[in-house]
């Protein structure tokens, strides 16, 4: 079994859990490929065979590679998808970080967790993506976001003005800080600190969440993911923040967007006691009171 390895930012604190995980998938006889710069971290903290193999980019998962393991939060998780891509290859996420909606197998427990992968007592979920179209296609082929597109000023502190449609049907011009079109995987993320809706993974829609609106009547919307969305902003400036899952470009005024379902999906390893609705029951102390 081959096993990509993938972290961001590796410190000390957490070297105890690498030596954990490399111990114990070569005593199940994976073979272990590592991210160039995250093996040079590991490299220059603890003692790591030269042998093991490394990949730099998305090509490198087009070689059989059968999982991916991704050490972090949900931003390093987001950071593994970018080279997996349409590949196919599931990734697990080892949460080291906070919240881990995505990252929410625990650390903790990682020894039995790789026996359960090695056991194979696990399912695939799949998430679906969004992508999206510009006139000088300002993101080239990573115009995929697992989480959200974001439309918002830049370096003014005056509101926007983003025109929405569905389908070639408009819907309203938000009078805002900006706008936020989420897949139900990013509803936990930036759309639901603007108070857009939780949505379970497997739901074919897209939400469109206001920042900061400044007409209190205007809430989000939940659309099916089949249908384009076409955004488009003005305001006074020329120049504006579009975002996908955190990479920003800018953007000029009245330059048309058109959102779409990627043609692709992630696949993600789920296991049985570990839900989605315990995740966010969990990490959102959901039913905590120290009433009962």
């Amino acid at each position: 079994m081959k096993v990509a390895v993938f972290g961001r930012k590796i410190t000390k604190v957490h070297l105890p859990i690498y030596q954990t995980f490399i111990k114990m998938a070569e005593e199940l006889g994976w073979k272990l490929i590592f991210e160039q710069e995250a093996h040079h971290q590991l490299s220059s903290k603890m003692q790591m065979s030269a042998n093991y193999d490394l990949f730099q980019n998305y090509h490198d998962f087009k070689s059989g590679i059968d999982l991916m393991v991704s050490f972090g939060g949900d931003g390093t998780f987001i950071q593994a998808v970018k080279y997996v891509r349409d590949s196919g290859v599931p990734i697990m996420g080892i949460n080291t970080g906070r919240l881990g909606f995505l990252a929410n197998n625990s650390k903790d427990d990682i020894l039995n967790t790789l026996q359960m992968v090695h056991d194979k007592k696990y399912s695939h979920q799949q998430r679906s993506l969004l992508s999206v179209e510009t006139e000088e296609s300002i993101f080239g082929d990573e115009n995929f976001a697992l989480n959200e597109l974001t439309l918002h000023k830049k370096d003014t502190s005056s509101m926007i003005t983003v025109h929405a449609s569905i389908d070639n049907m408009y819907l309203n011009s938000y009078w805002a800080d900006g706008l936020i079109i989420a897949t139900p995987t990013g509803s936990t993320a930036y759309s639901l600190s603007c108070n857009g809706p939780i949505v379970t993974p497997g739901c074919q829609i897209h939400i469109l969440t206001p920042i900061a609106p400044h007409n209190l009547n205007v809430r989000p919307v939940v659309v099916p993911d089949h249908l384009p969305i076409s955004l488009s902003v003005e305001g006074r400036d020329r120049k504006y923040l579009l975002s996908l899952d955190g990479c920003s470009k800018s953007i000029r005024q009245d330059e048309k967007i058109i959102i779409k379902k990627a043609d692709f999906m992630i696949n993600v390893v789920r296991f049985d006691d570990n839900n989605f609705l315990d995740t966010i029951r969990n990490k959102m102390l959901w039913g905590i009171d120290r009433r009962n």
